[in-house]
């Protein structure tokens, strides 16, 4: 792959960088170390501004092209860790427990960290880049944050570009899908608050155990009854609590999950049908039952003509056979959603070596990938603002 001559003679040094990162995971909205570290190399780096503390731990840096411009393009990474345990054996495993980059947020980091080097060694554009390292993208509203917090405001980009590692597809394929690309998601929990009881007189209980097993079975008649077979949709059931003892029934059990969706109207639907199946159960045997919905993550939207410029903007890094647009729609979500919906730009995946997809406990990101994302990064800059 023709990775960018000054990237691969700092590949080693990005290594360095993200296994860092990697030794000292931090979650969402406390990534104070990760963000200080990247603010501290923008600097070393001679990036023309650095602001901090946008979205809480957000960093902003800004690099000027060669020559003036009135267009700005902003690239953008998630900076947070997952809050579960890491089993890889790695000599620089996550040193925190609890806390683990199974989702290859350090990866997404360090290669916009190596794009920004580059690109403020280089200048070979005209106009400003704007480097976006967001912090929590893991459900917990990261973007929201700095879009609230005047993002665009004070940086005004006219598109965007954000990037996802893929262990699952082939070394330096990349696969970029014009308009929905990914799901949104709405997280749920819904209370029963029943009668508790002994264990051996349950005649004195309305049992919330009985009344949320039997609600959960028909959670999962709603896609299959009730969404057209032709609008994708998901609703899972992650976590039921209750109860703490053996011979106690209890007065109250929690159903969570999660709901995904790629129009506006299914999920209007499925949150419809759920609310209702709720006050239906509630009637019929006689307790409170409360749904709390939560829409976390936007439909992430591909502009079809941005999604065509990353495509050839990679095929100059990973050729054109590697560089793809895809029809497949990811039911994953991302928060870089929310940024799409205000300013236009694509969203991409790059695969890597490995046997293990995100999110498990074993899984392992390819160094490998690592010039090669900054090369793609960098170079859709220098495409999109020409000299």
């Amino acid at each position: 792959m023709p990775i960018l001559p000054k990237i691969a003679e700092y590949a080693e040094e990005l290594t360095a960088i993200r296994r860092d990162f990697h030794e000292h995971p931090e979650i969402g909205f406390e990534e104070v170390r990760t963000s200080g570290i990247v603010t501290e190399l923008l600097r070393k780096w001679g990036i023309d501004e650095v602001h901090t503390g946008l979205g809480k731990t957000g960093v902003i840096g800004v690099i000027k092209g060669r020559k003036e411009g009135a267009r700005m393009v902003g690239l953008r990474a998630d900076m947070d860790a997952l809050p579960m345990d890491e089993l890889t054996n790695l000599p620089y495993a996550s040193k925190t427990p609890g806390a683990f980059h199974g989702c290859g947020h350090d990866g997404h980091t360090t290669m916009l960290l190596g794009a920004a080097r580059y690109l403020a060694e280089t200048r070979g554009f005209a106009g400003r880049a704007v480097m976006i390292f967001q912090p929590a993208e893991e459900g917990l509203g990261g973007a929201r944050a700095m879009l609230a917090e005047g993002l665009f405001e004070k940086f005004p980009c006219d598109e965007i570009y954000g990037m996802h590692n893929n262990p699952l597809a082939e070394p330096g394929k990349f696969g970029v899908k014009p308009g929905p690309a990914m799901a949104g998601a709405t997280f749920f929990d819904i209370t029963v608050n029943g009668v508790g009881s002994h264990g051996a007189m349950p005649h004195h209980a309305k049992d919330p155990i009985v009344i949320a097993t039997a609600l959960v079975q028909n959670l999962q008649s709603i896609v299959s009854r009730n969404v057209k077979p032709t609008q994708p949709a998901v609703l899972s059931v992650t976590q039921i609590h209750s109860g703490s003892a053996y011979n106690v029934v209890p007065d109250k059990a929690v159903i969570s999950g999660t709901i995904r969706y790629f129009e506006d109207e299914v999920r209007d639907l499925v949150h419809n049908r759920l609310i209702r199946l709720c006050a239906g159960f509630s009637e019929s045997y006689e307790v409170e039952i409360v749904p709390d919905l939560r829409p976390i993550f936007d439909v992430l939207m591909n502009d079809a003509g941005l999604a065509e410029a990353y495509r050839e903007a990679a095929s100059e890094i990973v050729g054109v056979e590697n560089a793809t647009i895809t029809e497949e729609l990811v039911t994953g979500s991302e928060d870089f959603a929310d940024m799409l919906k205000v300013v236009p730009g694509a969203y991409c995946t790059l695969g890597h070596k490995g046997t293990l997809p995100v999110h498990n406990p074993g899984f392992v990101l390819d160094d490998d990938i690592l010039p090669v994302g900054a090369s793609i990064m960098a170079r859709i800059v220098e495409k999109r603002l020409p000299l």
